[in-house]
């Protein structure tokens, strides 16, 4: 089935008609994206009947770990259909990430690199959260914080290291738009696209170079969410000697109960020859006299 509306074809099986029609309806009331301008191109949205037909069209170079896929020279996306499962996650999300990319590429060409396209789709997508914050604090536990020039290769290297890319990513490029709270990034992209180049427009749109926004970056990561990441190093840390001193910790407690019991056992022991001794003056108190005879009886 094929559905039309505005600048959107959305084509999917008839199972998925509903999911379709939600998504169409969603592409057209939020079509605008930040510091960009309104886009025009026509977008063809695909939802993939099962997983086999997805991972056809998305073709062999996509990563394992993808929910969808935009294809920008071809204003095309693959997405999951009814057949996702909920690691694939809200697909009305994940249809706006992929708008995102193709609205970037529609104004910016390929001047954006990876990690910049990443962390700009996820911040139209609105993706953050605890979830991922807690990503971001974990990943500054295991790594150090990359430069924005090596923070490009966390893209290919699994599941784990993408989701932590991603995360680093998104914080760039909000932070970055913070640094305008009048304009956003409306003047950067301007003065990107000008130049063809980030660092100088970086210089005009925020008034620093293109170090000093890195060292800026970092700084501001470290102080939001270095007390996570030092509180899981503790915790790792903590794990570690609990696996390690565990064993010995069992043992002395079960010697310890050992002579706790044989420490009760003594006491009973005392207990019951004490209670024996009383008892036995007792009866020696209380015990009757036998009678007197005669001759013990003195005459007065």
């Amino acid at each position: 089935m094929r559905l039309d509306a505005g600048r959107f074809t959305v084509v999917a099986e008839r199972g998925d008609e509903r999911l379709a029609q939600a998504l169409l309806a969603a592409a057209q009331v939020h079509d605008t994206f930040p510091g960009l301008p309104k886009p025009t191109a026509h977008v063809l949205i695909a939802l993939a009947p099962d997983a086999a037909r997805f991972r056809q069209w998305v073709g062999p170079n996509a990563p394992e770990w993808g929910a969808a896929i935009a294809i920008p020279d071809q204003r095309r996306i693959v997405m999951q259909g009814g057949f996702a499962g909920s690691d694939a996650g809200d697909p009305l999300v994940v249809l706006r990430h992929e708008l995102a990319h193709l609205a970037l590429h529609e104004t910016m060409g390929r001047l954006p690199p990876r990690w910049f396209d990443e962390g700009y789709a996820s911040v139209a997508a609105g993706e953050w959260s605890r979830e991922t914050a807690f990503a971001t604090s974990v990943g500054m536990v295991w790594h150090a914080m990359p430069s924005l020039a090596s923070l490009e290769e966390g893209f290919q290297h699994g599941a784990t290291r993408a989701e932590w890319s991603y995360a680093l990513a998104y914080r760039v490029v909000d932070d970055m738009a913070s640094l305008d709270a009048q304009h956003g990034l409306a003047n950067f992209f301007a003065y990107w696209k000008e130049s063809g180049a980030m660092e100088p427009a970086i210089r005009r749109a925020f008034g620093m170079t293109g170090e000093q926004f890195e060292k800026h970056w970092q700084q501001q990561t470290r102080l939001r969410y270095g007390a996570l990441a030092f509180a899981t190093d503790i915790s790792v840390v903590l794990a570690f000697f609990a696996l390690l001193l565990g064993p010995l910790y069992w043992m002395r407690r079960r010697r310890d109960r050992r002579r706790l019991e044989a420490m009760r056992a003594v006491d009973r022991a005392q207990d019951l020859a004490a209670r024996e001794s009383v008892l036995d003056a007792l009866l020696a108190v209380t015990m009757p006299l036998p009678p007197a005879s005669d001759s013990d009886i003195l005459q007065s």
